[in-house]
């Protein structure tokens, strides 16, 4: 059970909570952190809040995922320009690479 989601702070004293609750926003924010370098596309939506995802993304996301978890060897794209080819390949899929094998 994921201490995020259980009610065990009701059991809590004022005195208590104020000691676990820094804590637990530690906690929620490595959770978080965990998700976003899972998948290539959260990591995207968190690091470019202005994003606006469409179909391509999530077909060129799930490839560039595939290659970072070492299930694609090679990977050739042809999109026409302005489809964020550069954006994601150049950019961010080498600073999420970079943050995972750090």
């Amino acid at each position: 059970m994921n201490v995020l989601t259980s009610n065990f702070t009701e059991y809590l004293t004022d005195e208590e909570l104020a000691k676990v609750a820094p804590m637990l926003e530690r906690l929620k924010t490595l959770d978080d952190r965990t998700e976003k370098h899972d998948n290539f596309m959260s990591f995207v939506k968190h690091v470019w809040p202005q994003f606006i995802e469409g179909g391509h993304h999530r077909i060129y996301a799930d490839k560039l995922q595939a290659v970072a978890d070492g299930k694609l060897k090679r990977l050739i794209i042809n999109m026409p320009p302005r489809h964020t080819k550069s954006e994601f390949a150049s950019y961010l899929f080498h600073y999420k690479l970079n943050q995972l094998y750090r």
